[in-house]
């Protein structure tokens, strides 16, 4: 019996040798000069250009994601740099790849979260507050971390929070998502005492699911996002370089004597 063979089709792009689409879309006439980058952004994931709201919102969180300072995936873009500056994109791809748990892939964790609370497409069949209180418990009895709640640095408010939270508001994308991530924050800091702010990635994990896309991609928009902030980083790394200095000093002092 003949095996039939898997059609192997894709929707995304094209091209022959006139013409180059983009989901359907002729990409000189069509996008060149009418799409931003996060316009065309929602394009590839979503095969249809957003509304003004939409991409107001939508540009808004993955600009969020772009620059946060001297972090570990930029010192990793800059250390591997000073070793392979003929590769910018393998320092580029270096950094990405420690976007996890802990920075920017906490968006996946944190989406993930609210939607087995409330699974896409449907309603909360109880009160916020009640789910709130399970997830958190659960959270506790594994003795682990809520994803998208507190930050290292910014406390008792990540700034970049109220404003997402403000500007998903005042563009229709704030509902029982960002809701639940609100309640979520308030019930934890309850149990524990502690400041527990929304950070950023929390934020935008509750602000992607309002938009549903699924969780397990979610992580790509911080990707997309941070390689443009690499780039600047490679960028800045050969005009005034660091990452030589930062090895020869860890170097030198991992190698003295530690101090009683």
């Amino acid at each position: 019996m003949t095996k039939i063979k898997k059609s192997l089709h894709t929707s995304l792009g094209h091209s022959t040798p006139d013409r180059i689409t983009v989901r359907g879309r002729d990409l000189p006439s069509e996008i060149l000069g009418h799409l931003n980058l996060g316009d065309m952004a929602f394009l590839e994931l979503t095969g249809r250009t957003p509304s003004a709201q939409e991409s107001m919102v939508f540009n808004a969180i993955v600009v969020t994601l772009v620059e946060h300072g001297i972090t570990p995936s930029a010192l990793v873009a800059r250390l591997t740099y000073a070793g392979a500056p003929e590769a910018l994109q393998a320092a580029v791809a270096a950094g990405l790849c420690g976007l996890g748990t802990v920075f920017v892939g906490s968006t996946e964790g944190a989406a993930r979260m609210l939607y087995e609370a409330i699974p896409p497409g449907s309603q909360p069949m109880r009160a916020l507050t009640e789910m709130a209180a399970e997830i958190v418990a659960s959270y506790r009895a594994r003795k682990e971390i809520v994803p998208g709640l507190g930050h290292p640095l910014h406390k008792p408010i990540d700034p970049r929070t109220p404003r997402l939270f403000q500007i998903a508001a005042e563009n229709g994308l704030s509902g029982h998502y960002v809701a639940l991530m609100q309640a979520v924050q308030a019930e934890a800091e309850r149990v524990s005492g502690k400041s527990l702010p929304i950070n950023a990635t929390g934020a935008i994990g509750a602000i992607a699911a309002e938009f549903g896309f699924p969780w397990r991609i979610i992580r790509g928009l911080g990707v997309m996002a941070r390689a443009v902030g690499l780039v600047g980083h490679i960028l800045e790394e050969t005009e005034d370089p660091m990452a030589v200095e930062i090895w020869q000093r860890v170097e030198k002092e991992a190698g003295e004597p530690r101090q009683p």
